[in-house]
């Protein structure tokens, strides 16, 4: 099993990469944050999924491990391949995806070229709930502890809704609140909006 690359870039294509190891190329199709990364003649580094097949072997990078479990996530479920699965983590940030799960936004997943509304549709069923905020969260954004409650006297529905969420995610209640809270003095105004900013800040 292949795993990891360290090496330098030699070649790009439209949808994937070539990385020189110790004078071996590599070719790996890529997610949109690892693609971010990379630049020719640079020293770059992917976390990567060898797929085996019995007309060859593809490799798919990865800008973190974190980013590589939800892309082995969204392949878990039925009809979504990893040609799907790196395809949709090139449009989507990992954020997005999350977000798009948790708010069942059938129409974010849809806009992937090749992803059909059914199938978007099964990827929320079977992953929500087993997806974790903590998967795609930075490493410096764990949750805080303690602080002055907020008063959630006057939530909105659609507030409530972006709490659930939240919590469903593996958030406690109070963590939710305060982050819709967050959200909304950023200038957040619809749920998937507060939920983005809540993953992207670590709640």
């Amino acid at each position: 099993m292949i795993a990891y690359l360290r090496g330098r870039v030699a070649a790009t294509t439209a949808e994937t990469v070539i990385i020189d190891v110790n004078g071996v190329g590599y070719e790996a199709y890529c997610s949109g944050s690892a693609f971010a990364k990379i630049g020719n003649g640079d020293t770059a580094e992917l976390y990567t999924y060898l797929q085996v097949r019995e007309d060859g072997m593809t490799l798919f990078g990865f800008s973190s491990l974190k980013e590589k479990e939800l892309f082995l996530k969204l392949i878990s479920v039925s009809g979504v391949g990893p040609k799907m699965g790196i395809a949709i983590l090139s449009v989507l940030s990992g954020e997005e995806v999350v977000s798009a799960v948790a708010t069942a936004d059938v129409k974010r997943l849809s806009a992937v070229k090749g992803l059909g509304k059914k199938t978007a549709e099964k990827i929320i069923l079977e992953l929500h709930g087993k997806i974790s905020a903590a998967e795609v969260m930075s490493a410096g954004g764990d949750s805080p502890v303690g602080g002055a409650e907020v008063a959630e006297s006057r939530m909105s529905a659609a507030d409530e809704d972006a709490v659930s969420a939240l919590m469903g995610l593996g958030f406690t209640r109070s963590e939710s609140v305060r982050a819709v809270k967050r959200a909304h003095d950023a200038g957040a105004r619809t749920t998937e909006e507060v939920i983005m900013k809540a993953l992207q800040s670590g709640v």
